[in-house]
């Protein structure tokens, strides 16, 4: 038994580095250029303005390179990471917003604690498991949707082309074992400024 959770376990973390590479895209944005409804020129602005607020977090602090991430999806600014204290949270936060062209900030980056490996791996395992349902499930696009878990709390950015889309998204997330809370940032194909032809 203890053989096939190795197994089983090893193949969802390789599934997940797989798809993780995938899913980034050509533009960074973290969905699929084939499968984003984006207009393009929707997909190369959300793209310059991440690689603008990138470079100028990492400005303030080389350590951000590694520890803070972000995502921009139809001028929205989603932030995910870890800080040490509440004021760079907030340095972080004011400085997505002066970002040009943004429409809003999200802000889900989490105060440092000390590393606790079993932790990790608990939150290793359900991203590992949401990624698999979603890639399974032929209702959803998986391309176009980026997963954190932190704390067993998942966090998923992304874009639904319906809204039974988005519901089966969140649906897959709720049935993952031990998950706390799913915090879900899905726009909808009908709710993005520009969308392709």
């Amino acid at each position: 038994m203890k053989i096939k959770s190795i197994i089983l376990s090893i193949f969802l973390i390789t599934l997940t580095s797989c798809a993780g590479v995938g899913s980034k895209g050509f533009f960074g944005t973290g969905v699929s250029v084939a499968f984003d409804p984006r207009s393009v020129g929707t997909q190369i602005d959300d793209s310059i303005m991440e690689k603008n607020l990138t470079a100028r977090i990492i400005l303030i602090n080389k350590k951000y390179l590694l520890s803070i991430k972000s995502q921009v999806l139809d001028g929205r600014i989603f932030l995910t990471g870890k800080v040490d204290d509440p004021e760079e949270k907030l340095n972080l936060t004011k400085l997505a917003w002066e970002t040009k062209g943004v429409r809003s900030v999200r802000n889900d980056i989490k105060i440092k604690e000390e590393f606790n490996f079993k932790q990790s791996a608990k939150d290793l395992l359900i991203t590992s498991q949401l990624r698999t349902a979603i890639i399974l499930n032929k209702k959803i696009k998986a391309t176009n949707y980026q997963i954190d878990t932190y704390k067993k709390k998942i966090f998923i950015y992304g874009i639904a082309v319906t809204s039974e889309e988005k519901d089966e998204v969140l649906s897959e997330a709720k049935e993952i074992l031990d998950v706390k809370d799913v915090i879900a940032s899905i726009l909808l194909v009908e709710d993005l400024r520009i969308q392709k032809d």
